[in-house]
């Protein structure tokens, strides 16, 4: 079986996320979509809440499962049965970090490759940290993300309904 995990704090979901799963669930057997914990990041949404609107996002998508980890995910993948880590580049900004994620992975498990798929144009522009700062201030988040995430941003910040 070819497995591929998509890691990620996921902080939250995103179209631009959803772009690179649905894209990647067509081309693998299984993807395994990672939230990572990371508590050194400050996540506005706890894991949990992180873990089930992805899991209402991918809904419909059978060869997709998602699941929360801390630790190495090296050590992950081979929990998983996983030799592919897939990772998303926007821009050429991103690419000298994800190289050197790619290459400190490839230290630690030769046998690992790593798969980067680029957005769609429409969601190029998308990241976590901009939607989570829009929604933050009260702006329509409803363009970026799904719906449920929208909700679950305006509970978050306490912004009323119009906003998202």
């Amino acid at each position: 079986m070819n497995i591929v995990v998509y890691p990620g704090t996921f902080d939250p979901i995103t179209n631009g996320h959803f772009d690179l799963i649905e894209r990647a669930a067509r081309m693998f057997d299984k993807l395994v979509v990672a939230v990572a914990e990371s508590p050194g990041k400050q996540p506005a949404l706890d894991i949990d809440t992180r873990i089930a609107l992805i899991e209402d996002v991918v809904d419909g998508l059978d060869n997709v499962e998602v699941v929360g980890f801390k630790g190495l995910l090296t050590e992950l993948l081979d929990q998983q049965g996983a030799r592919i880590i897939l990772r998303g580049l926007r821009a050429v900004s991103d690419f000298e970090y994800e190289l050197q994620l790619a290459n400190m992975n490839r230290a630690q498990a030769p046998h690992v490759e790593s798969l980067f798929l680029t957005p769609a144009v429409e969601n190029s522009y998308i990241s976590a940290t901009i939607v989570r700062e829009i929604a933050r201030l009260g702006g329509n988040v409803g363009q970026l993300v799904h719906p449920r995430v929208a909700d679950a941003l305006r509970a978050r910040y306490h912004t009323p309904q119009n906003s998202g």
